[in-house]
């Protein structure tokens, strides 16, 4: 049986400085690896661009079966007409993930005989924390207590905006028109008729689908104006056999965005873990999301970045252009002047018993920056071809390093709740592998 997954967004629908006590880190470093999307196996991902009370949505499909078969029922709060409703770029979304990305950093201890200068500069300091479907005639649809308020196509899709009176006759007017909702949704459709709230549905023109040659469903966009900020996302859980990831990308020209009827805490960041994480980001940071998810009772949406989409430090991809901020749905952008568009992402991972509450959103204007960056520092390691290190701050840094290492293995263990000495015993592979071949036969 093929499978058929109702996706739900908007409103159902992440210095070294040689010293032997603690100091503080700049961002600066070298980025070798992030935590993107593809660590998930379903995570739905969102756009929203706002300011005031002006939105534009963008909702990727992770839809998974033959795309005859998909369907999209999203509440929205007014009626919306075709020139409210774009197809977007994929690759914008993409382009939001690997700039955002939680991300893994490495550094390279200097020559403990030659340290660098205490006043260092070159980084910000750390932030806190199917085909045409027959409609039913009028009457028909009148007597189920549904009205057809707008009906048009953009792209690959079939769009109708729907108003209905009661949920019962929603439910039965989506199945005699061809959309498979899941049994009982009219249960969870019925808060939002309650809320005189309408509803876009679409479904995929097949044959404007294959002309077109596209391999996957495009993102759909849409903008409108209400006071409401919110993501419903209970009807989402309907089809959902599993916890459930969603990716929400919030573009403002204020600061961070939070949740307000759930807590937002930001991920645990800024440790510094052993070298062969290095190979292993992906399972490290699946690890400590869902260690930190399970410590925070699984009903919190976590914070995975907050900066200012200008730049970056470090970088894990280059900067948003203008035009393709433009095509995030940011339209407060004027040309000639200054970009101003605050980016946070947030990551909630979220079932029908921890999340019963539809999310809410509210702009702030903490400019703070946040990232989710774990830290690598290699030990510093003589060149054959120089004299032996033989300082006293060197022989003092060498005691150091064990004493270093034992507390980044402790730290991983923690955040990840691996096993510490499992841990220990590939840190310290990892610690010979990577000493220089001399060091066990040079005295």
């Amino acid at each position: 049986m093929k499978q058929f997954r109702l996706l739900v967004m908007l409103l159902l629908a992440l210095v070294i400085v040689i010293s032997f006590a603690p100091t503080a880190w700049a961002f600066c470093g070298f980025y070798v690896a992030k935590a993107d999307t593809k660590l998930y196996n379903q995570a739905s991902q969102v756009v929203i661009a706002r300011n005031g009370d002006r939105t534009i949505l963008t909702m990727a499909n992770d839809y998974q079966g033959e795309v005859k078969d998909f369907a999209l029922v999203v509440p929205v709060p007014v009626v919306l007409q075709q020139d409210q409703v774009n197809v977007g770029d994929p690759k914008i979304i993409e382009r939001l993930d690997a700039f955002s990305a939680p991300r893994l950093v490495e550094y390279f201890d200097p020559d403990p005989c030659s340290p660098p200068p205490v006043n260092r500069v070159g980084g910000a300091t750390r932030g806190g924390d199917g085909g045409d479907v027959a409609l039913q005639s009028s009457a028909a649809d009148s007597a189920l207590g549904v009205t057809v308020e707008a009906r048009f196509s953009v792209g690959e899709y079939d769009i109708v905006i729907l108003s209905a009176k009661e949920s019962n006759g929603l439910e039965t007017w989506l199945n005699r028109n061809g959309y498979r909702i899941p049994q009982g949704a009219n249960q969870l459709l019925r808060p939002y008729i309650r809320q005189n709230m309408k509803f876009f549905v679409a479904k995929v023109n097949l044959e404007e689908f294959k002309e077109a040659g596209y391999q996957f469903l495009r993102p759909i966009q849409m903008a409108y104006e209400s006071p409401k900020f919110m993501l419903p996302i209970r009807l989402g859980m309907m089809n959902a056999i599993t916890e459930q990831d969603l990716i929400i990308y919030v573009l403002s020209p204020q600061g961070q965005a939070e949740i307000t009827n759930y807590r937002t805490v930001n991920i645990p960041s800024d440790a510094e873990i052993p070298v062969f994480v290095k190979n292993e980001f992906g399972d490290f940071y699946n690890a400590i999301f869902q260690t930190a998810y399970t410590q925070e009772g699984k009903k919190v949406a976590f914070r995975e970045y907050a900066w200012d989409i200008g730049w970056c430090d470090p970088c894990s991809a280059d900067p948003l252009s203008p035009e393709e901020l433009r095509k995030s749905g940011v339209f407060w952008l004027r040309p000639n002047t200054p970009s101003n568009v605050f980016l946070t992402r947030l990551h909630v991972r979220y079932t029908r018993d921890k999340f019963p509450e539809d999310l809410m959103f509210q702009e702030t204007s903490n400019r703070q920056q946040f990232q989710g960056r774990y830290i690598l520092r290699h030990p510093f390691v003589a060149s054959p071809f120089t004299e032996k290190v033989s300082c006293p701050a060197a022989r003092q840094y060498q005691r150091s390093l064990n004493q270093r290492l034992e507390q980044e293995i402790q730290t991983l263990a923690k955040l990840t709740g691996w096993n510490a000495q499992d841990i220990r015993k590939k840190a310290n592979l990892s610690q010979s592998q990577s000493a220089p071949w001399w060091q066990n036969v040079l005295p």
